[in-house]
């Protein structure tokens, strides 16, 4: 469950650190007083998008954490495969920063997280229900999610997915093949061309680098032989001087002599002679250098570096780039020469590839009918106890072509009247009744997972009344085995809480401030009572707050 939230700089909330309890939980405030902003500061540790306009005004960061307990073994598992520290009481925190400059940051259990990894754990932590989810239940799209979800064929439609994509990707190339026997004619002209210019070419790979420093010790031979003469002189001697090694000997035999009175003498006598054995290996190297260039092999060089030049600009820059140019024009060869043979046999595939993707969208659209009739069963029996016992709810499944989801096209239809035949929501539901059907299809739901924390955020929109005991009671009794928080704007709901925590702002040398507290059965007492007067509270309305809040 979600054990604290801690905010930090997000909008108007500077800092609240706010405690939370199994069972169900209300916050409740003034419109605009920052009920909206606590939602999304929970949106942003799930790795939800996030504005910098979150920023607290005069501040350049600002930040959100969140601490989970009591975790479930598949969410432990999921963290496990993500890498994430584990915590010996089986806790997460989850912690991210939003600043003005720079990129944000998260962390889970201190190690350094992406909001990608975020966006895979969060799905097991908390499912977040507001009034947006509401009309999303206007969208056919939403409804075939829904009874999958409630149907568990999460592998069987990834099956399906995937043999559909294989299936696209195989049309594809069949309609790659679709081209007259001209363009044919040109397209093998073209690769017979490129291949034989390339071949002819014998190009090897390392070649250009090896004959520019070729063709640069060619262009640079006086001076690498004026070089290597020089350093033979002064190893060997020449005319006019001794040289290295002939006052290096003398050097070692003096010493040597030195060494018959002064032993220390002798460790020097012993390097000058290593060093003389050295620079005669050295003196011994350069007389076999070569260092005769032949001129006419530099029109050569140029030769080939201007051919490797050419097909580079042409079929890539580097001698690996070309051979794979060769390679892939090949390949390209070979399957218009042989694209009878290839069309067979890609005509052979998709069509056992098709086979096999209708007969996963059947058993798909199978599964989902066998499963929209006990969905739209319970989902009335919610209905009913919601107070709307009269509606009619249906699913509407029709057969159409392969498209990504299978060969369905599915629909929730309601009739909000007795004799009226059900329709689409998009032109039957009103407001209230859209936020009761949605509370009704997530507490059918919600059965379906392990998901330990369910907000709601003023799902309570157009309802009243009796309709609002009945919504109140229904989430008091989901949060029976799971904990439920709900924003809420009613005092139906608002009193059977288990916890009630207050959301208020005020201002202070110009600027604005929001504070969150638990309330006692005094404070809900009064908040229950200015809930329900609106403006000033009265001792009637008072005792019509303490009668809810000891009501069982």
């Amino acid at each position: 469950m979600l054990a604290q939230l801690f905010i930090n700089n997000i909008a108007v909330i500077e800092r609240a650190s706010i405690d939370l309890d199994r069972g169900f939980t209300v916050l409740t405030g003034e419109t605009g007083a920052g009920k909206s902003i606590i939602i999304d500061a929970i949106h942003a540790v799930l790795g939800e998008r996030t504005s910098k306009e979150l920023v607290r005004t005069g501040t350049q960061a600002a930040s959100v954490s969140a601490l989970f307990t009591d975790l479930e073994p598949d969410v432990l598992r999921a963290l496990e495969e993500l890498s994430v520290p584990a915590e010996e009481d089986n806790s997460l925190l989850i912690q991210r920063d939003i600043r003005l400059t720079g990129k944000s940051s998260c962390k889970m259990n201190g190690a350094p997280a992406t909001v990608s990894m975020l966006k895979q754990i969060a799905p097991r932590l908390i499912s977040i229900h507001g009034q947006h989810e509401s009309y999303e239940l206007l969208s056919p799209e939403v409804h075939m999610t829904y009874i999958d979800s409630f149907a568990r064929v999460e592998a069987l439609r990834e099956e399906y997915r995937q043999s559909y994509g294989r299936l696209r990707a195989l049309q594809r190339k069949l309609k790659e093949m679709d081209t007259d026997e001209g363009e044919k004619a040109r397209q093998l002209d073209l690769l017979r061309y490129q291949i034989d210019e390339i071949e002819a070419a014998g190009v090897q790979p390392g070649e250009q680098e090896r004959l520019s420093q070729e063709r640069e010790a060619i262009r640079n031979r006086e001076k690498i032989a004026a070089s290597v003469e020089l350093s033979k002189a002064l190893l060997s001697g020449d005319e006019e001087r001794g040289g290295i090694l002939s006052d290096l000997a003398r050097a070692a035999s003096e010493m040597e002599k030195a060494a018959e009175f002064l032993p220390e003498a002798g460790e020097a006598a012993g390097k000058l002679r290593e060093a003389g054995f050295l620079l005669e290996d050295a003196d011994s190297a350069l007389y076999s250098l070569s260092v005769d260039f032949d001129p006419a092999a530099l029109d050569a060089i140029e030769e080939r570096l201007d051919l490797l030049y050419r097909l580079g600009m042409k079929y890539g820059g580097t001698e690996e780039k070309i051979l794979a140019y060769l390679e892939s024009c090949r390949e390209k060869l070979h399957a218009i020469e042989f694209s009878d043979e290839e069309r067979e046999r890609l005509e052979g595939e998709y069509e056992e590839e098709k086979k096999r993707a209708i007969e996963l969208a059947k058993e798909l659209s199978r599964r989902r009918k066998e499963a929209s009739g006990k969905f739209t069963a319970q989902v009335k029996k919610e209905l009913a106890f919601l107070n709307m016992p009269g509606i009619e709810f249906v699913t509407e499944i029709e057969r159409v072509p392969l498209h990504p989801d299978g060969c369905d096209k599915l629909q929730f239809l309601v009739s909000a009247n007795k004799g009226e035949p059900p329709k689409p929501m998009s032109k039957i539901a009103s407001g209230g009744e859209l936020s009761r059907i949605m509370l009704a299809v997530k507490t059918v739901l919600s059965g379906m997972d392990k998901i330990d924390t369910l907000i709601f955020d003023e799902v309570d929109t157009g309802i009243s009344g009796s309709a609002a005991n009945r919504v109140g009671e229904k989430l008091k009794q989901v949060s029976h085995n799971r904990q439920v928080l709900c924003i809420t704007h009613l005092a139906q709901i608002a009193a059977m809480a288990d916890h009630h925590l207050f959301i208020s702002k005020h201002t202070e040398k110009g600027r604005t401030f929001t504070k969150v507290e638990p309330l006692d059965f005094e404070g809900r007492k009064q908040e229950l009572a200015r809930i329900i007067s609106g403006e000033a509270v009265t001792e009637l309305q008072l005792k019509m707050a303490e009668e809810m809040l000891k009501k069982p």
